[in-house]
This record gives structure tokens, C-alpha cells and sequence, in this order.
């Protein structure tokens, strides 16, 4: 079993394990401190989407600095049973809801906007190309962008990159909406 420790908030030094998953690749704490401090330590009352849940760091991350609403899609049972486990291990958080499913039909269904969208998919699956048109939809005009991708992006759509990082072999991203 894994584990990656949330950083910041009500639930700082949480431990969240996770079993091994081809694709799976937690945002290292580093990367995370960098991305709350790009955004603000603080989310209250956002409403924020983990497309590719993974581990949950980044989404009960987001819960853990006071998010209102945090959303977490997730495809493998094994996986998704980890983030059900670690949901109970910080005592459900009202705000956090794991959803099993697939993230292009979940953007695709989305009615609502959301105010951060994370982005973290597998590599070398054209998940990002697949996902960018959907997104317009599921975000409201002021959204942030959070994306992990293992080359540099420039911009999505009507998104583009105004914080970059790199870590490793990964690229991290905070995008916004262009201003017309």
C-alpha cells in the first residue's frame, strides 16, 4: 500500500494510502504546497472537480482548505475503494463526493460549473485532447485549471497557462481563462 500525507488545512499530516494502479501518480507534497500557494491557501466556498482521483491527494487537499463542494471521479474499483476508505478515515467530509465513473462522461453530463477543475490524467493516453472540449461546459468563467501532463502546455482551449512547474519527469500547470 502507498501512502502521500495531505499538507495544509484541517486535515494537514492526514495520511491517505492507496493501492499500486498502472497510471496512478500522486502529486508529490511539494507540488501541492506549490499549487495552494499559487491559488491561495484557503478555498471556501469553492467548488472544485478531481477528474482523475487518484490517490485523493489533490481532492481532499482541496476539501481539507475549505472547498464547499469537491467532486472526485474515479474509474478503478481498487482504487476507488481506497478513496471511499480514506473518506471515512477523515470522517466524510459533507463536502466530498467519490463518484465511480469515467471522466469524459462525467465532463460530458456536467450542468454546473465548477471554480477548479484538476486535470491529472494517465500519460500517454490523449486524455488532455479528449478532455479540452469539454470543458467549457463544466467550468464558470473565472475558473482555475489545475493540470498534470508529462509535457509543457501553453493553453486549453480558451485556458491559458499563467503558473508552471516542473518536478521530475512532470509538468504542472495552473491555467485561466483568457481575457477577452
Amino acid at each position: 500500500m502507498n501512502a502521500v500525507r495531505i499538507v495544509g488545512g484541517e486535515y494537514r499530516r492526514r495520511v491517505l494510502r492507496f493501492p499500486d494502479s498502472e497510471g496512478l501518480r500522486p502529486t508529490p507534497d511539494r507540488v501541492r504546497e506549490t499549487l495552494f500557494n499559487w491559488l491561495g491557501q484557503e478555498l471556501d466556498g469553492w467548488r472544485c472537480l478531481d477528474l482523475f482521483a487518484g490517490s485523493g491527494a489533490l481532492g481532499f487537499e482541496a476539501a481539507s482548505r475549505g472547498a464547499a463542494e469537491v467532486v472526485m471521479i474515479e474509474k478503478s474499483p481498487r482504487v476507488l475503494a481506497a478513496l471511499q476508505e480514506n473518506h471515512e478515515l477523515l470522517h466524510k467530509p459533507p463536502s466530498v463526493r467519490i463518484v465511480r465513473g469515467d471522466a469524459l462522461q462525467y465532463l460530458a453530463s456536467v450542468t454546473t460549473g465548477f471554480d477548479l477543475v484538476f486535470v491529472d490524467p494517465p500519460y500517454r493516453k490523449d486524455w488532455i485532447a479528449r478532455l479540452t472540449p469539454l470543458l467549457p461546459a463544466a467550468l464558470n468563467e473565472d475558473a482555475a485549471l489545475y493540470v498534470e501532463a508529462e509535457y509543457e502546455i501553453d493553453s486549453l482551449g480558451d485556458w491559458r497557462t499563467v503558473r508552471h512547474g516542473k518536478a521530475g519527469e512532470v509538468h504542472f500547470h495552473l491555467l485561466r481563462r483568457a481575457s477577452t
